[in-house]
């Protein structure tokens, strides 16, 4: 009691009063009503990010590394989640305004590429590989494999062809650039449907020689072992514990996957002087990745931990009509199909100029929406039931939401939005929108916390469910001007916050579904 009677109200607290153990304000919903609005409307797609949550963060430079698939091996499910998961990260963190730098780090090099140059030679065809590289060089890939089982002579001569590679030679580098520069080209057409871009393809086979240099260092540093075998390891536990021993070195002295991913730390370090650097793979690799930050800790680099891995489940289930997926581009196809065929047979369909882009805006914020409700480390099963259900929470509502609020935009002109008379937002559908949109700062700050989008994406799928509510309820149509003015005020503001949302999270909203 004593508390409340020492405290005034003001013009943003209205009324103070006290319960049992507590003290209760009343905020003048006016006020609130107006200053939500107006920092919406003014901040656009800075809104939430300008909040004093994240004042005086320092500028930092990050770096992010994602996708990173293997060329000649298939681009599957696993690949796609880095890639949409890693670019979430980069959104985030370039829209709190830190310098991010993107960095696809393909499987570009090791013994596969001795088994593909070998299988090249035996069962490539050059048309082939000029029309759909990813694909015939999978199948080059799959039916070497086969004959290296059975045939010692393939097997070797795929050895020979890596350590050709690795030695420099002209021709076999010729094969192996051809390979590279076509599957690239493959994949940037498949980004580019995806809405990611890179700022550098970089990959393993960029650090070969490198590597060589890393272990010179580790030998130097008395850190190197060579084993009965002939390979080179590093034993972490310093007490030869078998499970913290790692192999950096084949018997040939070719390099393995651990020592190439030394050598690209250190070089990216030396190139990006970076404030940190995060890695997006699944969590198979968890145990690698350790290894990598603790052997960079052991070689004096004290900045490895600076390192960041985020781990994520794998995918259960995801087939397409044709049957298992080995190719993101089926996925891709196959979203826009079904979504095509969904969005045919609803009434509301608009004529839309062009319903492929539509249906595949639509089919991809299905997909991010699935993949990113729970926590990134889960594993789930894959739905396309659930994943196209345009009821419930799916990225079909939200788009359906976005462009549903566009159209009342559109119908209704920006005529009203002048001046608008904040008495008028008064119901209670309207000020648990208010409060809600309030709290888009706390969500991205959790997000940036912990780096998981299901904060942003619980949030939004809230915001639509409101929007839905109060579009049946708050009608414009046939109200009075300034009543109209003001509702077409708050439903503006949801759909830019919707908007930046779901931008952040990788998805472009669509205008008309």
């Amino acid at each position: 009691m004593r508390l409340a009677e020492k405290l005034k109200c003001d013009t943003v607290v209205s009324e103070i009063s006290t319960g049992q153990g507590t003290v209760n304000f009343k905020i003048n919903r006016e006020l609130l009503t107006k200053t939500v609005l107006q920092q919406v409307i003014e901040d656009g797609s800075k809104y939430g990010l300008k909040s004093e949550l994240f004042s005086g963060l320092p500028q930092k430079r990050i770096v992010v590394e994602f996708s990173s698939p293997n060329v000649a091996k298939k681009f599957h499910v696993g690949h796609l989640r880095s890639t949409i998961i890693g670019n979430f990260i980069a959104n985030l963190k370039e829209a709190l305004g830190h310098q991010v730098t993107r960095i696809n780090y393909l499987g570009d090099w090791g013994m596969q590429f001795g088994l593909l140059g070998t299988g090249f030679q035996l069962f490539g065809y050059e048309e082939k590989l000029q029309s759909s590289p990813l694909q015939h060089l999978f199948e080059v890939y799959v039916q070497v494999n086969k004959e290296a089982a059975d045939d010692k002579n393939v097997a070797k001569s795929a050895h020979e062809f890596f350590q050709r590679l690795e030695l420099g030679d002209m021709q076999a580098l010729a094969l192996w650039q051809k390979f590279r520069d076509l599957s690239i080209d493959e994949y940037m057409r498949i980004y580019q449907r995806l809405g990611v871009h890179f700022d550098e393809y970089s990959g393993e086979s960029f650090y070969r020689e490198k590597s060589q240099e890393v272990l010179k260092l580790l030998d130097s540093k008395g850190l190197l072992q060579k084993t009965l075998k002939g390979t080179a390891v590093v034993d972490l536990s310093g007490n030869g514990d078998p499970s913290s021993v790692c192999t950096v070195m084949r018997s040939d002295g070719t390099s393995l996957y651990a020592t190439r991913d030394l050598a690209a730390a250190i070089d990216r370090m030396e190139k990006y002087n970076f404030d940190k650097m995060i890695y997006v793979t699944d969590k198979g690799q968890k145990k690698h990745f350790q290894q990598v930050f603790q052997m960079l800790q052991i070689m004096g680099y004290d900045w490895a931990e600076r390192c960041q891995h985020v781990p994520f489940g794998v995918v259960q289930g995801m087939k397409t009509r044709r049957g298992d997926v080995t190719f993101l581009e089926d996925v891709l196809n196959e979203i826009r199909l079904r979504m095509l065929q969904n969005m045919a047979s609803i009434k509301t369909t608009k004529e839309l100029e062009n319903p492929e882009e539509t249906a595949e805006q639509v089919g991809l914020a299905a997909l991010i929406i699935q993949d990113f409700r729970g926590f990134l480390l889960s594993d789930y099963q894959f739905s396309w039931d659930r994943v196209f259900q345009s009821r419930g929470d799916t990225g079909v509502f939200l788009q359906y939401t976005h462009a549903r609020l566009h159209s009342l935009e559109e119908t209704f002109g920006c005529g009203y939005l002048n001046d608008f008379n904040t008495a008028c937002l008064q119901e209670p559908q309207s000020v648990s929108i208010l409060q809600h949109l309030l709290r888009f700062d706390e969500v991205l700050y959790r997000s940036s916390q912990d780096l998981q989008p299901r904060h942003i994406v619980s949030y939004l799928l809230t915001l639509s469910h409101l929007a839905a509510v109060a579009h049946r309820t708050l009608h414009v149509r046939n109200s009075p001007p300034e009543v109209a003015g003001a509702r077409l005020h708050l439903f503006r503001a949801v759909r830019s916050v919707l908007a930046n949302g779901m931008k952040l999270l990788g998805i472009t909203p669509v205008c008309r579904m």
